[in-house]
């Protein structure tokens, strides 16, 4: 029998937790590590692939699929070596090497370095060229602008940032008091969304 959706306290988490209730609540990567051997599941992946894996199994839906797997150390194909210009064509496993970089700061200027736009165009366009790369680049400079949103395996990071943002006067030991009462509240609609408790109480 499924454990029923609890409203204030966090249940135990069993294989009688459904996936949603699952999602509701807070818990540490070493619990759901436990809970996905249990149930002969991958811990790999991440706290929330683990957690999405989870909620599937439970409710008896279809996994999640894997993530692809990364190519182990030293298995990259062939590297690009100097001389290269703009019709260079990115091989399959290319790495942001020096080459690359050393290429790209002089066609884009002395500011240029490979950020999370450059790093995933490189690693996932094999068979465009160092200009549609470059191109890129500039396409994606005012997104790179913006504030990042932090990955949901980063809770605590995450949570600490707005929490400090949103009460500048606070030392760490109000935003940690604040970050142990959010952590022990459901979460709404199995959201992952980290919510604001406000101040936390006194003594």
């Amino acid at each position: 029998m499924s454990v029923p959706a609890s409203d204030g306290e966090r249940p135990p988490l069993t294989t009688e937790l459904t996936g949603a209730e699952l999602l509701r609540w807070y818990w540490t990567l070493a619990e759901l590590t436990a809970l996905a051997r249990t149930l002969g599941l991958s811990a790999g992946g991440g706290k929330q692939a683990v957690t999405q894996r989870l909620a599937a199994a439970l409710d008896g839906r279809p996994l999640p699929p894997a993530p692809a797997r990364r190519r182990p150390a030293g298995a990259a194909g062939r590297q690009l070596a100097a001389p290269v210009d703009g019709d260079t064509v990115i091989p399959e496993g290319q790495r942001c090497s020096q080459v690359l970089r050393a290429w790209f700061t002089a066609e884009l200027g002395p500011a240029f370095h490979f950020d999370a736009h450059m790093r995933a165009y490189v690693a996932e366009n094999a068979g465009r060229t160092l200009a549609d790369a470059a191109r890129h680049w500039r396409g994606t400079r005012d997104e790179a602008a913006r504030p990042q949103e932090i990955g949901a395996q980063f809770e605590l990071n995450r949570f600490l940032r707005d929490w400090h943002a949103a009460h500048p006067a606070s030392g760490r030991a109000e935003a940690l008091a604040a970050w142990r009462e959010h952590r022990a509240r459901p979460r709404s609609s199995g959201s992952q969304e980290v919510s604001d408790p406000g101040p936390p109480d006194g003594p």
